[in-house]
């Protein structure tokens, strides 16, 4: 317990305990969400004139999918994290079924080499969106309730890796190399901030970086994505077309931006610029300054996701700890990999921008996670009589 709370005691240093702390969560979340709006309904006017000669298709779907996910959130707000804490194997269950499921005929549906959706009829699916969510509601319970065993045993370290090595298999398998680097990492955060053994941690985390790095070498498609991140100008018209024209619209935007609605790379230049892609379309059209507001707004959102945390554990609350520490994680290393992809800092991993991007599963998923971070908060500060169970002290 003191190991565990030493590792936490400077991350809680950085906030102030506060009664208003979701205040500022709220605030940044309704503004990420808006600024995604509008950078859908720009970015994909062209596409969506092109493909269903509807110019507003896209944004329409999305101020659904937004909808949805609101109404969503709201019965989340309601849910107790005791509830999360007892249904953690089921939903790691429920996820893994889900994620088997694409590979059913007439029931998983491909598109871009990847079979990373279930279709039902008006509407897709993406399992992976699910599963992250679900792991990490596992994990967490499972650390609280296994936490001396993780913490001083190899075989309890193992335990949980290979529930999350499992699930990491069936991503690589559709194949969704992003998701499986955002997911692992946040797990592998959380078992670290949970207490457990550096040497161990250590070990562990170098030989499955070995073996990412051979699945990468020795995958054709992944191999093309990190000699392409070298040098995107070597085949700028084919494999690298997509990078450079990213590349391009920084280039363009300047410091101020073309203007809203004045993007040229999203005239059918720019391949997916309402997806992994409106990054690059904001900065053509509102510049650095748009850019770097939109980066500072997603460090504040990552912020108070791990003020909250701290404030959990400082009140015993572990579960909803490991919980709101992996959200946290999961969120911001996937906006990081979005941005420098977009920005050619990293290899394409075809992530989406969290609340920004268009994208039903991924929209309507970060929103319930957002939702239970709030209700996280709101059980620290106001009703701790129903929190999950405490770790058992020896």
């Amino acid at each position: 317990m003191r190991d565990f709370s030493v590792r936490h005691r400077r991350l809680r240093q950085f906030s102030e305990d506060e009664d208003s702390s979701d205040g500022v969560l709220i605030f940044v979340i309704i503004t990420l969400v808006l600024i995604g709006i509008v950078m859908v309904a720009t970015a994909s006017v062209s596409i969506g004139q092109k493909e269903y000669q509807q110019p507003f298709w896209f944004v329409t779907r999305h101020v659904i999918y937004l909808f949805v996910g609101i109404a969503l959130s709201m019965v989340v707000l309601r849910i107790h994290s005791k509830v999360w804490y007892n249904k953690g194997p089921v939903l790691l269950i429920i996820a893994i079924i889900l994620l088997a499921l694409v590979w059913m005929p007439g029931l998983g549906f491909k598109a871009n080499g990847s079979s990373r959706w279930l279709t039902f009829g008006l509407f897709n699916v993406q399992p992976s969106e699910i599963a992250k969510l679900c792991v990490l509601i596992y994990l967490a319970g499972y650390l609280l309730r296994h936490n001396e065993d993780t913490r001083e045993t190899l075989a309890g370290f193992i335990r949980p890796l290979s529930v999350i090595m499992l699930v990491s298999a069936l991503l690589l398998s559709e194949p969704d190399m992003g998701t499986t680097v955002i997911l692992f990492a946040s797990c592998m955060v959380v078992m670290f901030l949970a207490g457990a053994r550096i040497t161990v941690f250590a070990a562990m985390f170098g030989l499955i970086a070995t073996l990412f790095i051979c699945i990468a070498i020795f995958t054709p498609y992944m191999l093309d994505r990190l000699l392409l991140f070298w040098d995107p100008w070597q085949d700028a018209n084919d494999k690298g077309y997509q990078l450079t024209n990213s590349l391009m619209a920084f280039g363009v935007g300047g410091l101020f931006g073309t203007g809203l609605g004045s993007s040229v790379q999203k005239l059918l230049w720019l391949p997916e610029p309402h997806t992994d892609f409106v990054f690059a379309i904001l900065g053509e059209e509102l510049g650095l300054v748009g850019t770097l507001a939109v980066i500072m707004l997603f460090a504040v959102l990552v912020w108070r996701i791990y003020h909250i945390a701290a404030c959990a554990l400082e009140k015993q609350m572990h579960f909803e700890a490991f919980l709101a520490y992996g959200i946290g994680t999961l969120i911001g290393l996937q906006a990081f990999i979005n941005m420098g992809v977009n920005m050619g800092l990293l290899p394409t991993k075809g992530l989406t921008l969290p609340l920004m991007s268009y994208g039903g599963s991924s929209l309507v998923m970060t929103l319930i996670s957002l939702a239970m971070i709030l209700r996280i908060d709101y059980d620290v500060r106001h009703d701790e009589e129903h929190r999950a169970p405490r770790r058992r002290k020896k």
